[in-house]
């Protein structure tokens, strides 16, 4: 069953699409924490008008975005350059170590990685972009 072309070729693009909303409403609770303070609580003395608001912004616009699969892979390749700005330049994780695992920059490693995924590969058969190639 999973190995016939046909089951592959209809549930390939939906299952894209269930990672690609689930990855949106993941990213957005990152810029819902910073600017308001749920689900999580904002990082210490957080002010709106500098890099970590930005990134705020940025993630709140681009998580809804995502997850609705509106110009999927222009959000998704500002997203994936935000978590590899974050990675070298904001945490400087490289001047920790190599590796992800050592140098705490797991998070923004699979965000980026997963982020250009769809740059590549688009927002999948449920999306807005979809919907609007059909018209």
């Amino acid at each position: 069953m999973f190995d016939s072309a046909a089951f592959r070729d209809v549930w390939a693009p939906r299952l894209l699409s269930v990672v690609r909303i689930f990855l949106g409403l993941l990213y957005l609770q990152h810029g819902l924490s910073k600017h308001f303070g749920w689900p999580a609580a904002s990082p210490p003395n957080f002010q709106a008008w500098s890099m970590l608001g930005l990134a705020g912004g940025i993630e709140i616009i681009g998580g809804i975005l995502l997850a609705a699969g509106f110009y999927t892979r222009w959000v998704a390749l500002i997203l994936s350059g935000e978590m590899a700005v974050a990675f070298f330049i904001y945490a400087n994780r490289m001047a920790r170590g190599f590796f992800p695992l050592a140098n705490g920059g797991q998070t923004e490693a699979i965000y980026s990685f997963f982020f250009f995924m769809f740059v590549l590969v688009g927002g999948g058969a449920w999306s807005v972009d979809r919907l609007m190639k059909r018209s």
